[in-house]
């Protein structure tokens, strides 16, 4: 928000610099982020001067130049070539310098010691429009001859230079997005630590009401979107250009000036921070306004000349044949002030948070209304904006103030009361303020202390500090306006030994395993919690019905908290396949929200889990000399799994499918005990797998995400995507004991079957039941072949299985290996219905 230097000394007795002014307002949370200078005319008319023409005689070799000598003050007379038809010995006139630059709009040009055909000049007399002062052209500038030779142009002009303060409002202070109420803030922390300067608030004490006849009547049908509505009608008015001061004082804060009384309602915006809307008489049908919703559809042509389709929740100012303006939000086209413009109604009114930032947010607009409406502004004050207003505009249009003020406020709003302990202030603090610096500063505030215990304070904020309504608020500005540096740091250091809890332990197991996959070539990613909610339409495994909704949603986009980190990853590929890179791998950290109970309204029907996600798509390897390109695929993305569940010590396995299941993938997975990858119910990611602990419980999931899915992204190559409940492998990781073994010195031995099975026969039964029948001697089952074709019977398979055997005691002589080899064949054959090849 822009804050003009010299308009804030309309209200505060101020001595300090712009920077220093500055730095005052940063030191109590009003950041002041830039300080620009903002000249009344460009250049600020450095190096123009007032001259005395001492002679003038026509040019030798033109029929309409002059050549004169102006003394400038400095002794040394100047020789000038001059153009003017009005130029005349003994004037005095305005002189630009050798070296002065001057401007023309956004052009620029230095004036320079040079030749005007064939005669030295150096300098320029100046015309009003050459120094940027008017716009007449007709002749140079003639000063009265008081005027003292050598007096800077800038002094005589009095051009005031002001300071643009950039000052960032949080969002809880909108009492502070205007002039007076940087003013009232900055008096406060200076009366305080230096000064004690005076406040001024402009009177409103000479309103009248001019003419008792009749005017526009108010009528406010939804007191929930607008709890209080005020207005006063002035006819008579003269709609013109505004003055100077008022235009200046806009000027410098970046706002283009239109007539003198929309000027005065932008004007009393940013003097006060309660908007305020001029509406043209004549379009007010009835002679009355009424504020009430339309029905949706309705469509409405705004200041901005499109026509926009209402929402039954868009709070209209109406008159008996429509609307005239989106209230709080932006005006009509038609019901605005113009020239022909000579009756006004000004409106103040006070409306809901909730229902302007709606209507901003379907509309997509973003005015310095909305943005204050949006933030709370303060019921109390309409009255005194709305005489100021009109006061304003009597001063700078004339009119004459007609009929009653319209105040529509059928439930007054009172002022929050706040319980203050003085004890609570010192420890929170950590210093013990005076307690009559405490009472200076509350009153500066305009806090009022209504009752003395002997232990503290009751107290009534006033209404527009709609960010104070605790004790702790109170005791922030306390703090705030004593100074944050006055609170000194005590030279001893008192502490506790630190330890480490489950989150430092989670945040340094998830930098172990980041390292892991920044090493394997992921890149990190991080997505908005927010989403969608058409990404969960029709899915069953992340049903519609349990998202958590936002109850003031940014946008139709993030309406929604995310119940799988799935959709972000998406969006991130979608984004770098448009931009050619393809190969891609993600991983992403981020917590993830069911509904549980779908009416539920509860923080306690929300289940919050963190979560790890994993993403594939592209190529492994490109095209090079020494291998050709390799796409990825389920099972790298299966390594990557194995990988991090072996670094984090976790002992896991894979939901087995039933024999109805689809099989759709091969299951030989890899010789780590993975079994066929099935569907598993899983509509966003086909051929799913179910990770689970030893325990049943479940750990993740992974799989290729479903084609439909992809679609809705434009992505048109497979996706492999894996997320993992961070919170479930912490439990698992914290039952994880490190055993030190020592390498057996006895060699291991490995003999390999081939195996003749049912089709639907996942090989994680076979390496059950080789387990249950020897644990002792057999270390290790694997799969390194999978076969299906001709020469083998229909609905039959055959498995190339390897057995790893090691003793730790002896080493293995041959009858041993063959008689547990042929153990473990027999149970197969029997349990498995399984033919030796």
């Amino acid at each position: 928000m822009n804050i003009s230097y010299n308009w804030l000394k309309d209200y505060i007795s101020l001595d300090l610099s712009p920077e220093q002014t500055a730095a005052a307002l940063t030191a109590i949370g009003l950041e002041t982020g830039s300080i620009s200078e903002v000249e009344s005319v460009k250049g600020g008319l450095k190096g123009v001067v007032v001259g005395k023409v001492l002679t003038c005689i026509d040019h030798p070799n033109s029929d309409h130049l002059h050549i004169t000598t102006v003394d400038l003050g400095d002794g040394i007379p100047q020789q000038i070539v001059c153009g003017a038809p009005n130029v005349a010995a003994g004037q005095t006139v305005v002189v630009a310098t050798v070296g002065t630059t001057l401007y023309s709009g956004d052009e620029s040009f230095v004036i320079k010691k040079s030749k005007i055909r064939g005669e030295e000049s150096n300098g320029m007399i100046c015309a009003e429009d050459e120094l940027g002062i008017g716009n007449s052209h007709d002749g140079i500038i003639v000063l009265p001859d008081e005027v003292k030779v050598g007096t800077p142009a800038a002094e005589y002009y009095r051009l005031e230079s002001d300071f643009v303060l950039e000052v960032d409002i949080t969002p809880n202070r909108i009492d502070a997005a205007s002039h007076y109420g940087v003013a009232r803030d900055l008096a406060a922390y200076l009366a305080v630590n230096q000064t004690d300067p005076s406040l001024h608030r402009p009177s409103v004490e000479t309103f009248r009401i001019e003419d008792p006849s009749p005017a526009v009547t108010v009528s406010v049908e939804n007191t929930e979107a607008c709890p209080r509505y005020s207005g006063v009608t002035i006819r008579n008015i003269t709609v013109k250009e505004s003055p100077d001061w008022l235009k200046k004082r806009l000027e410098a804060i970046g706002l283009r000036a239109i007539n003198n009384v929309v000027d005065v309602t932008n004007y009393v915006l940013h003097e006060t921070g309660q908007p305020l809307h001029a509406f043209d008489l004549r379009q007010i049908k009835g002679g009355k306004i009424i504020v009430k919703t339309l029905p949706a559809d309705t469509p409405f042509v705004t200041l901005d000349g499109i026509e926009r389709r209402l929402s039954d929740k868009d709070l209209m100012i109406c008159n008996e044949e429509g609307g005239m303006c989106i209230g709080g939000v932006f005006g009509g086209l038609d019901s605005g002030v113009t020239e022909t413009t000579t009756d006004v109604f000004l409106e103040s009114a006070c409306f809901h948070p909730t229902w302007i930032r709606k209507t901003a947010r379907y509309h997509g607009l973003n005015t310095d209304a909305s943005f204050r409406f949006e933030r709370g502004a303060d019921p109390n004050n309409t009255l005194y904006v709305l005489k100021r207003a009109a006061l304003l505009v009597q001063e700078v249009a004339g009119g004459v103030i007609t009929g009653n003020i319209q105040d529509v406020y059928p439930q007054p709003v009172s002022c929050p009361i706040v319980e203050l302990k003085l004890q609570k202030v010192t420890d929170l603090i950590g210093k013990d303020i005076p307690t009559d610096t405490i009472e200076h500063i509350l009153d500066r505030l305009e806090i009022r202390i209504v009752k003395k215990h002997a232990d503290g304070w009751t107290l009534e904020i006033p209404t527009y500090r709609v960010d104070v309504t605790r004790d702790v608020d109170v005791i922030e500005d306390i703090l705030r306006i004593y100074g944050y540096n006055q609170v000194e740091i005590d030279t001893t250091l008192q502490s506790t030994l630190s330890y480490q809890t489950a989150v430092d332990k989670s945040y340094a197991l998830q930098n172990l395993i980041s390292e892991q996959l920044t090493g394997a070539g992921f890149n990190e990613i991080l997505n908005n919690s927010l989403t969608s909610a058409t990404f969960y339409n029709d899915l069953t495994t992340f049903p519609a019905t349990q998202c958590v909704k936002l109850r003031n949603p940014l946008s139709a986009d993030l309406d929604v908290m995310r119940q799988t980190l799935l959709f972000g990853g998406l969006q991130s590929i979608a984004y770098n396949r448009n931009r050619k890179n393809t190969d891609l791998k993600f991983y992403e950290f981020g917590n993830t929200y069911t509904l549980t109970e779908p009416a539920g309204n509860s923080l306690d029907s929300i289940r919050e889990q963190f979560a790890l996600g994993l993403w594939l798509t592209g190529n492994t390897v490109d095209d090079s000399w020494i291998r050709p390109t390799e796409k990825t695929s389920i099972y790298e993305l299966k390594a990557y799994i194995e990988n991090i569940m072996a670094r984090l010590g976790v002992k896991y396995k894979y939901k087995i499918p039933t024999a109805t299941d689809s099989i759709t993938l091969s299951d030989a997975i890899s010789k780590s005990g993975g079994d066929a990858i099935s569907k598993n119910g899983n509509d966003a990611l086909s051929n799913a797998l179910t990770i689970e602990s030893m325990s049943g419980k479940k750990l993740g999931v992974f799989g290729v995400v479903s084609k439909q899915i992809l679609k809705q992204f434009d992505i048109a190559a497979d996706v492999f995507f894996a997320e993992l409940s961070w919170d479930a492998l912490l439990k698992e990781h914290r039952q994880t004991k490190v055993r030190q073994t020592a390498i057996s010195k006895f060699p291991a031995v490995r003999r390999d079957l081939a195996l003749l099975l049912d089709k639907h026969i996942p090989f994680a039964d076979v390496e059950k039941i080789a387990f249950q029948t020897d644990r002792k001697v057999l270390k290790e089952v694997f799969l390194f072949d999978v076969y299906e074709g001709k020469n083998l019977p229909e609905g039959k398979k055959s498995y190339a299985v390897g057995f790893i055997l090691q003793d730790e005691e002896q080493t293995l002589n041959d009858r041993q290996i063959e008689n547990l080899m042929t153990r473990i064949q027999k149970t197969i054959e029997d349990k498995l219905g399984a033919i030796l090849r």
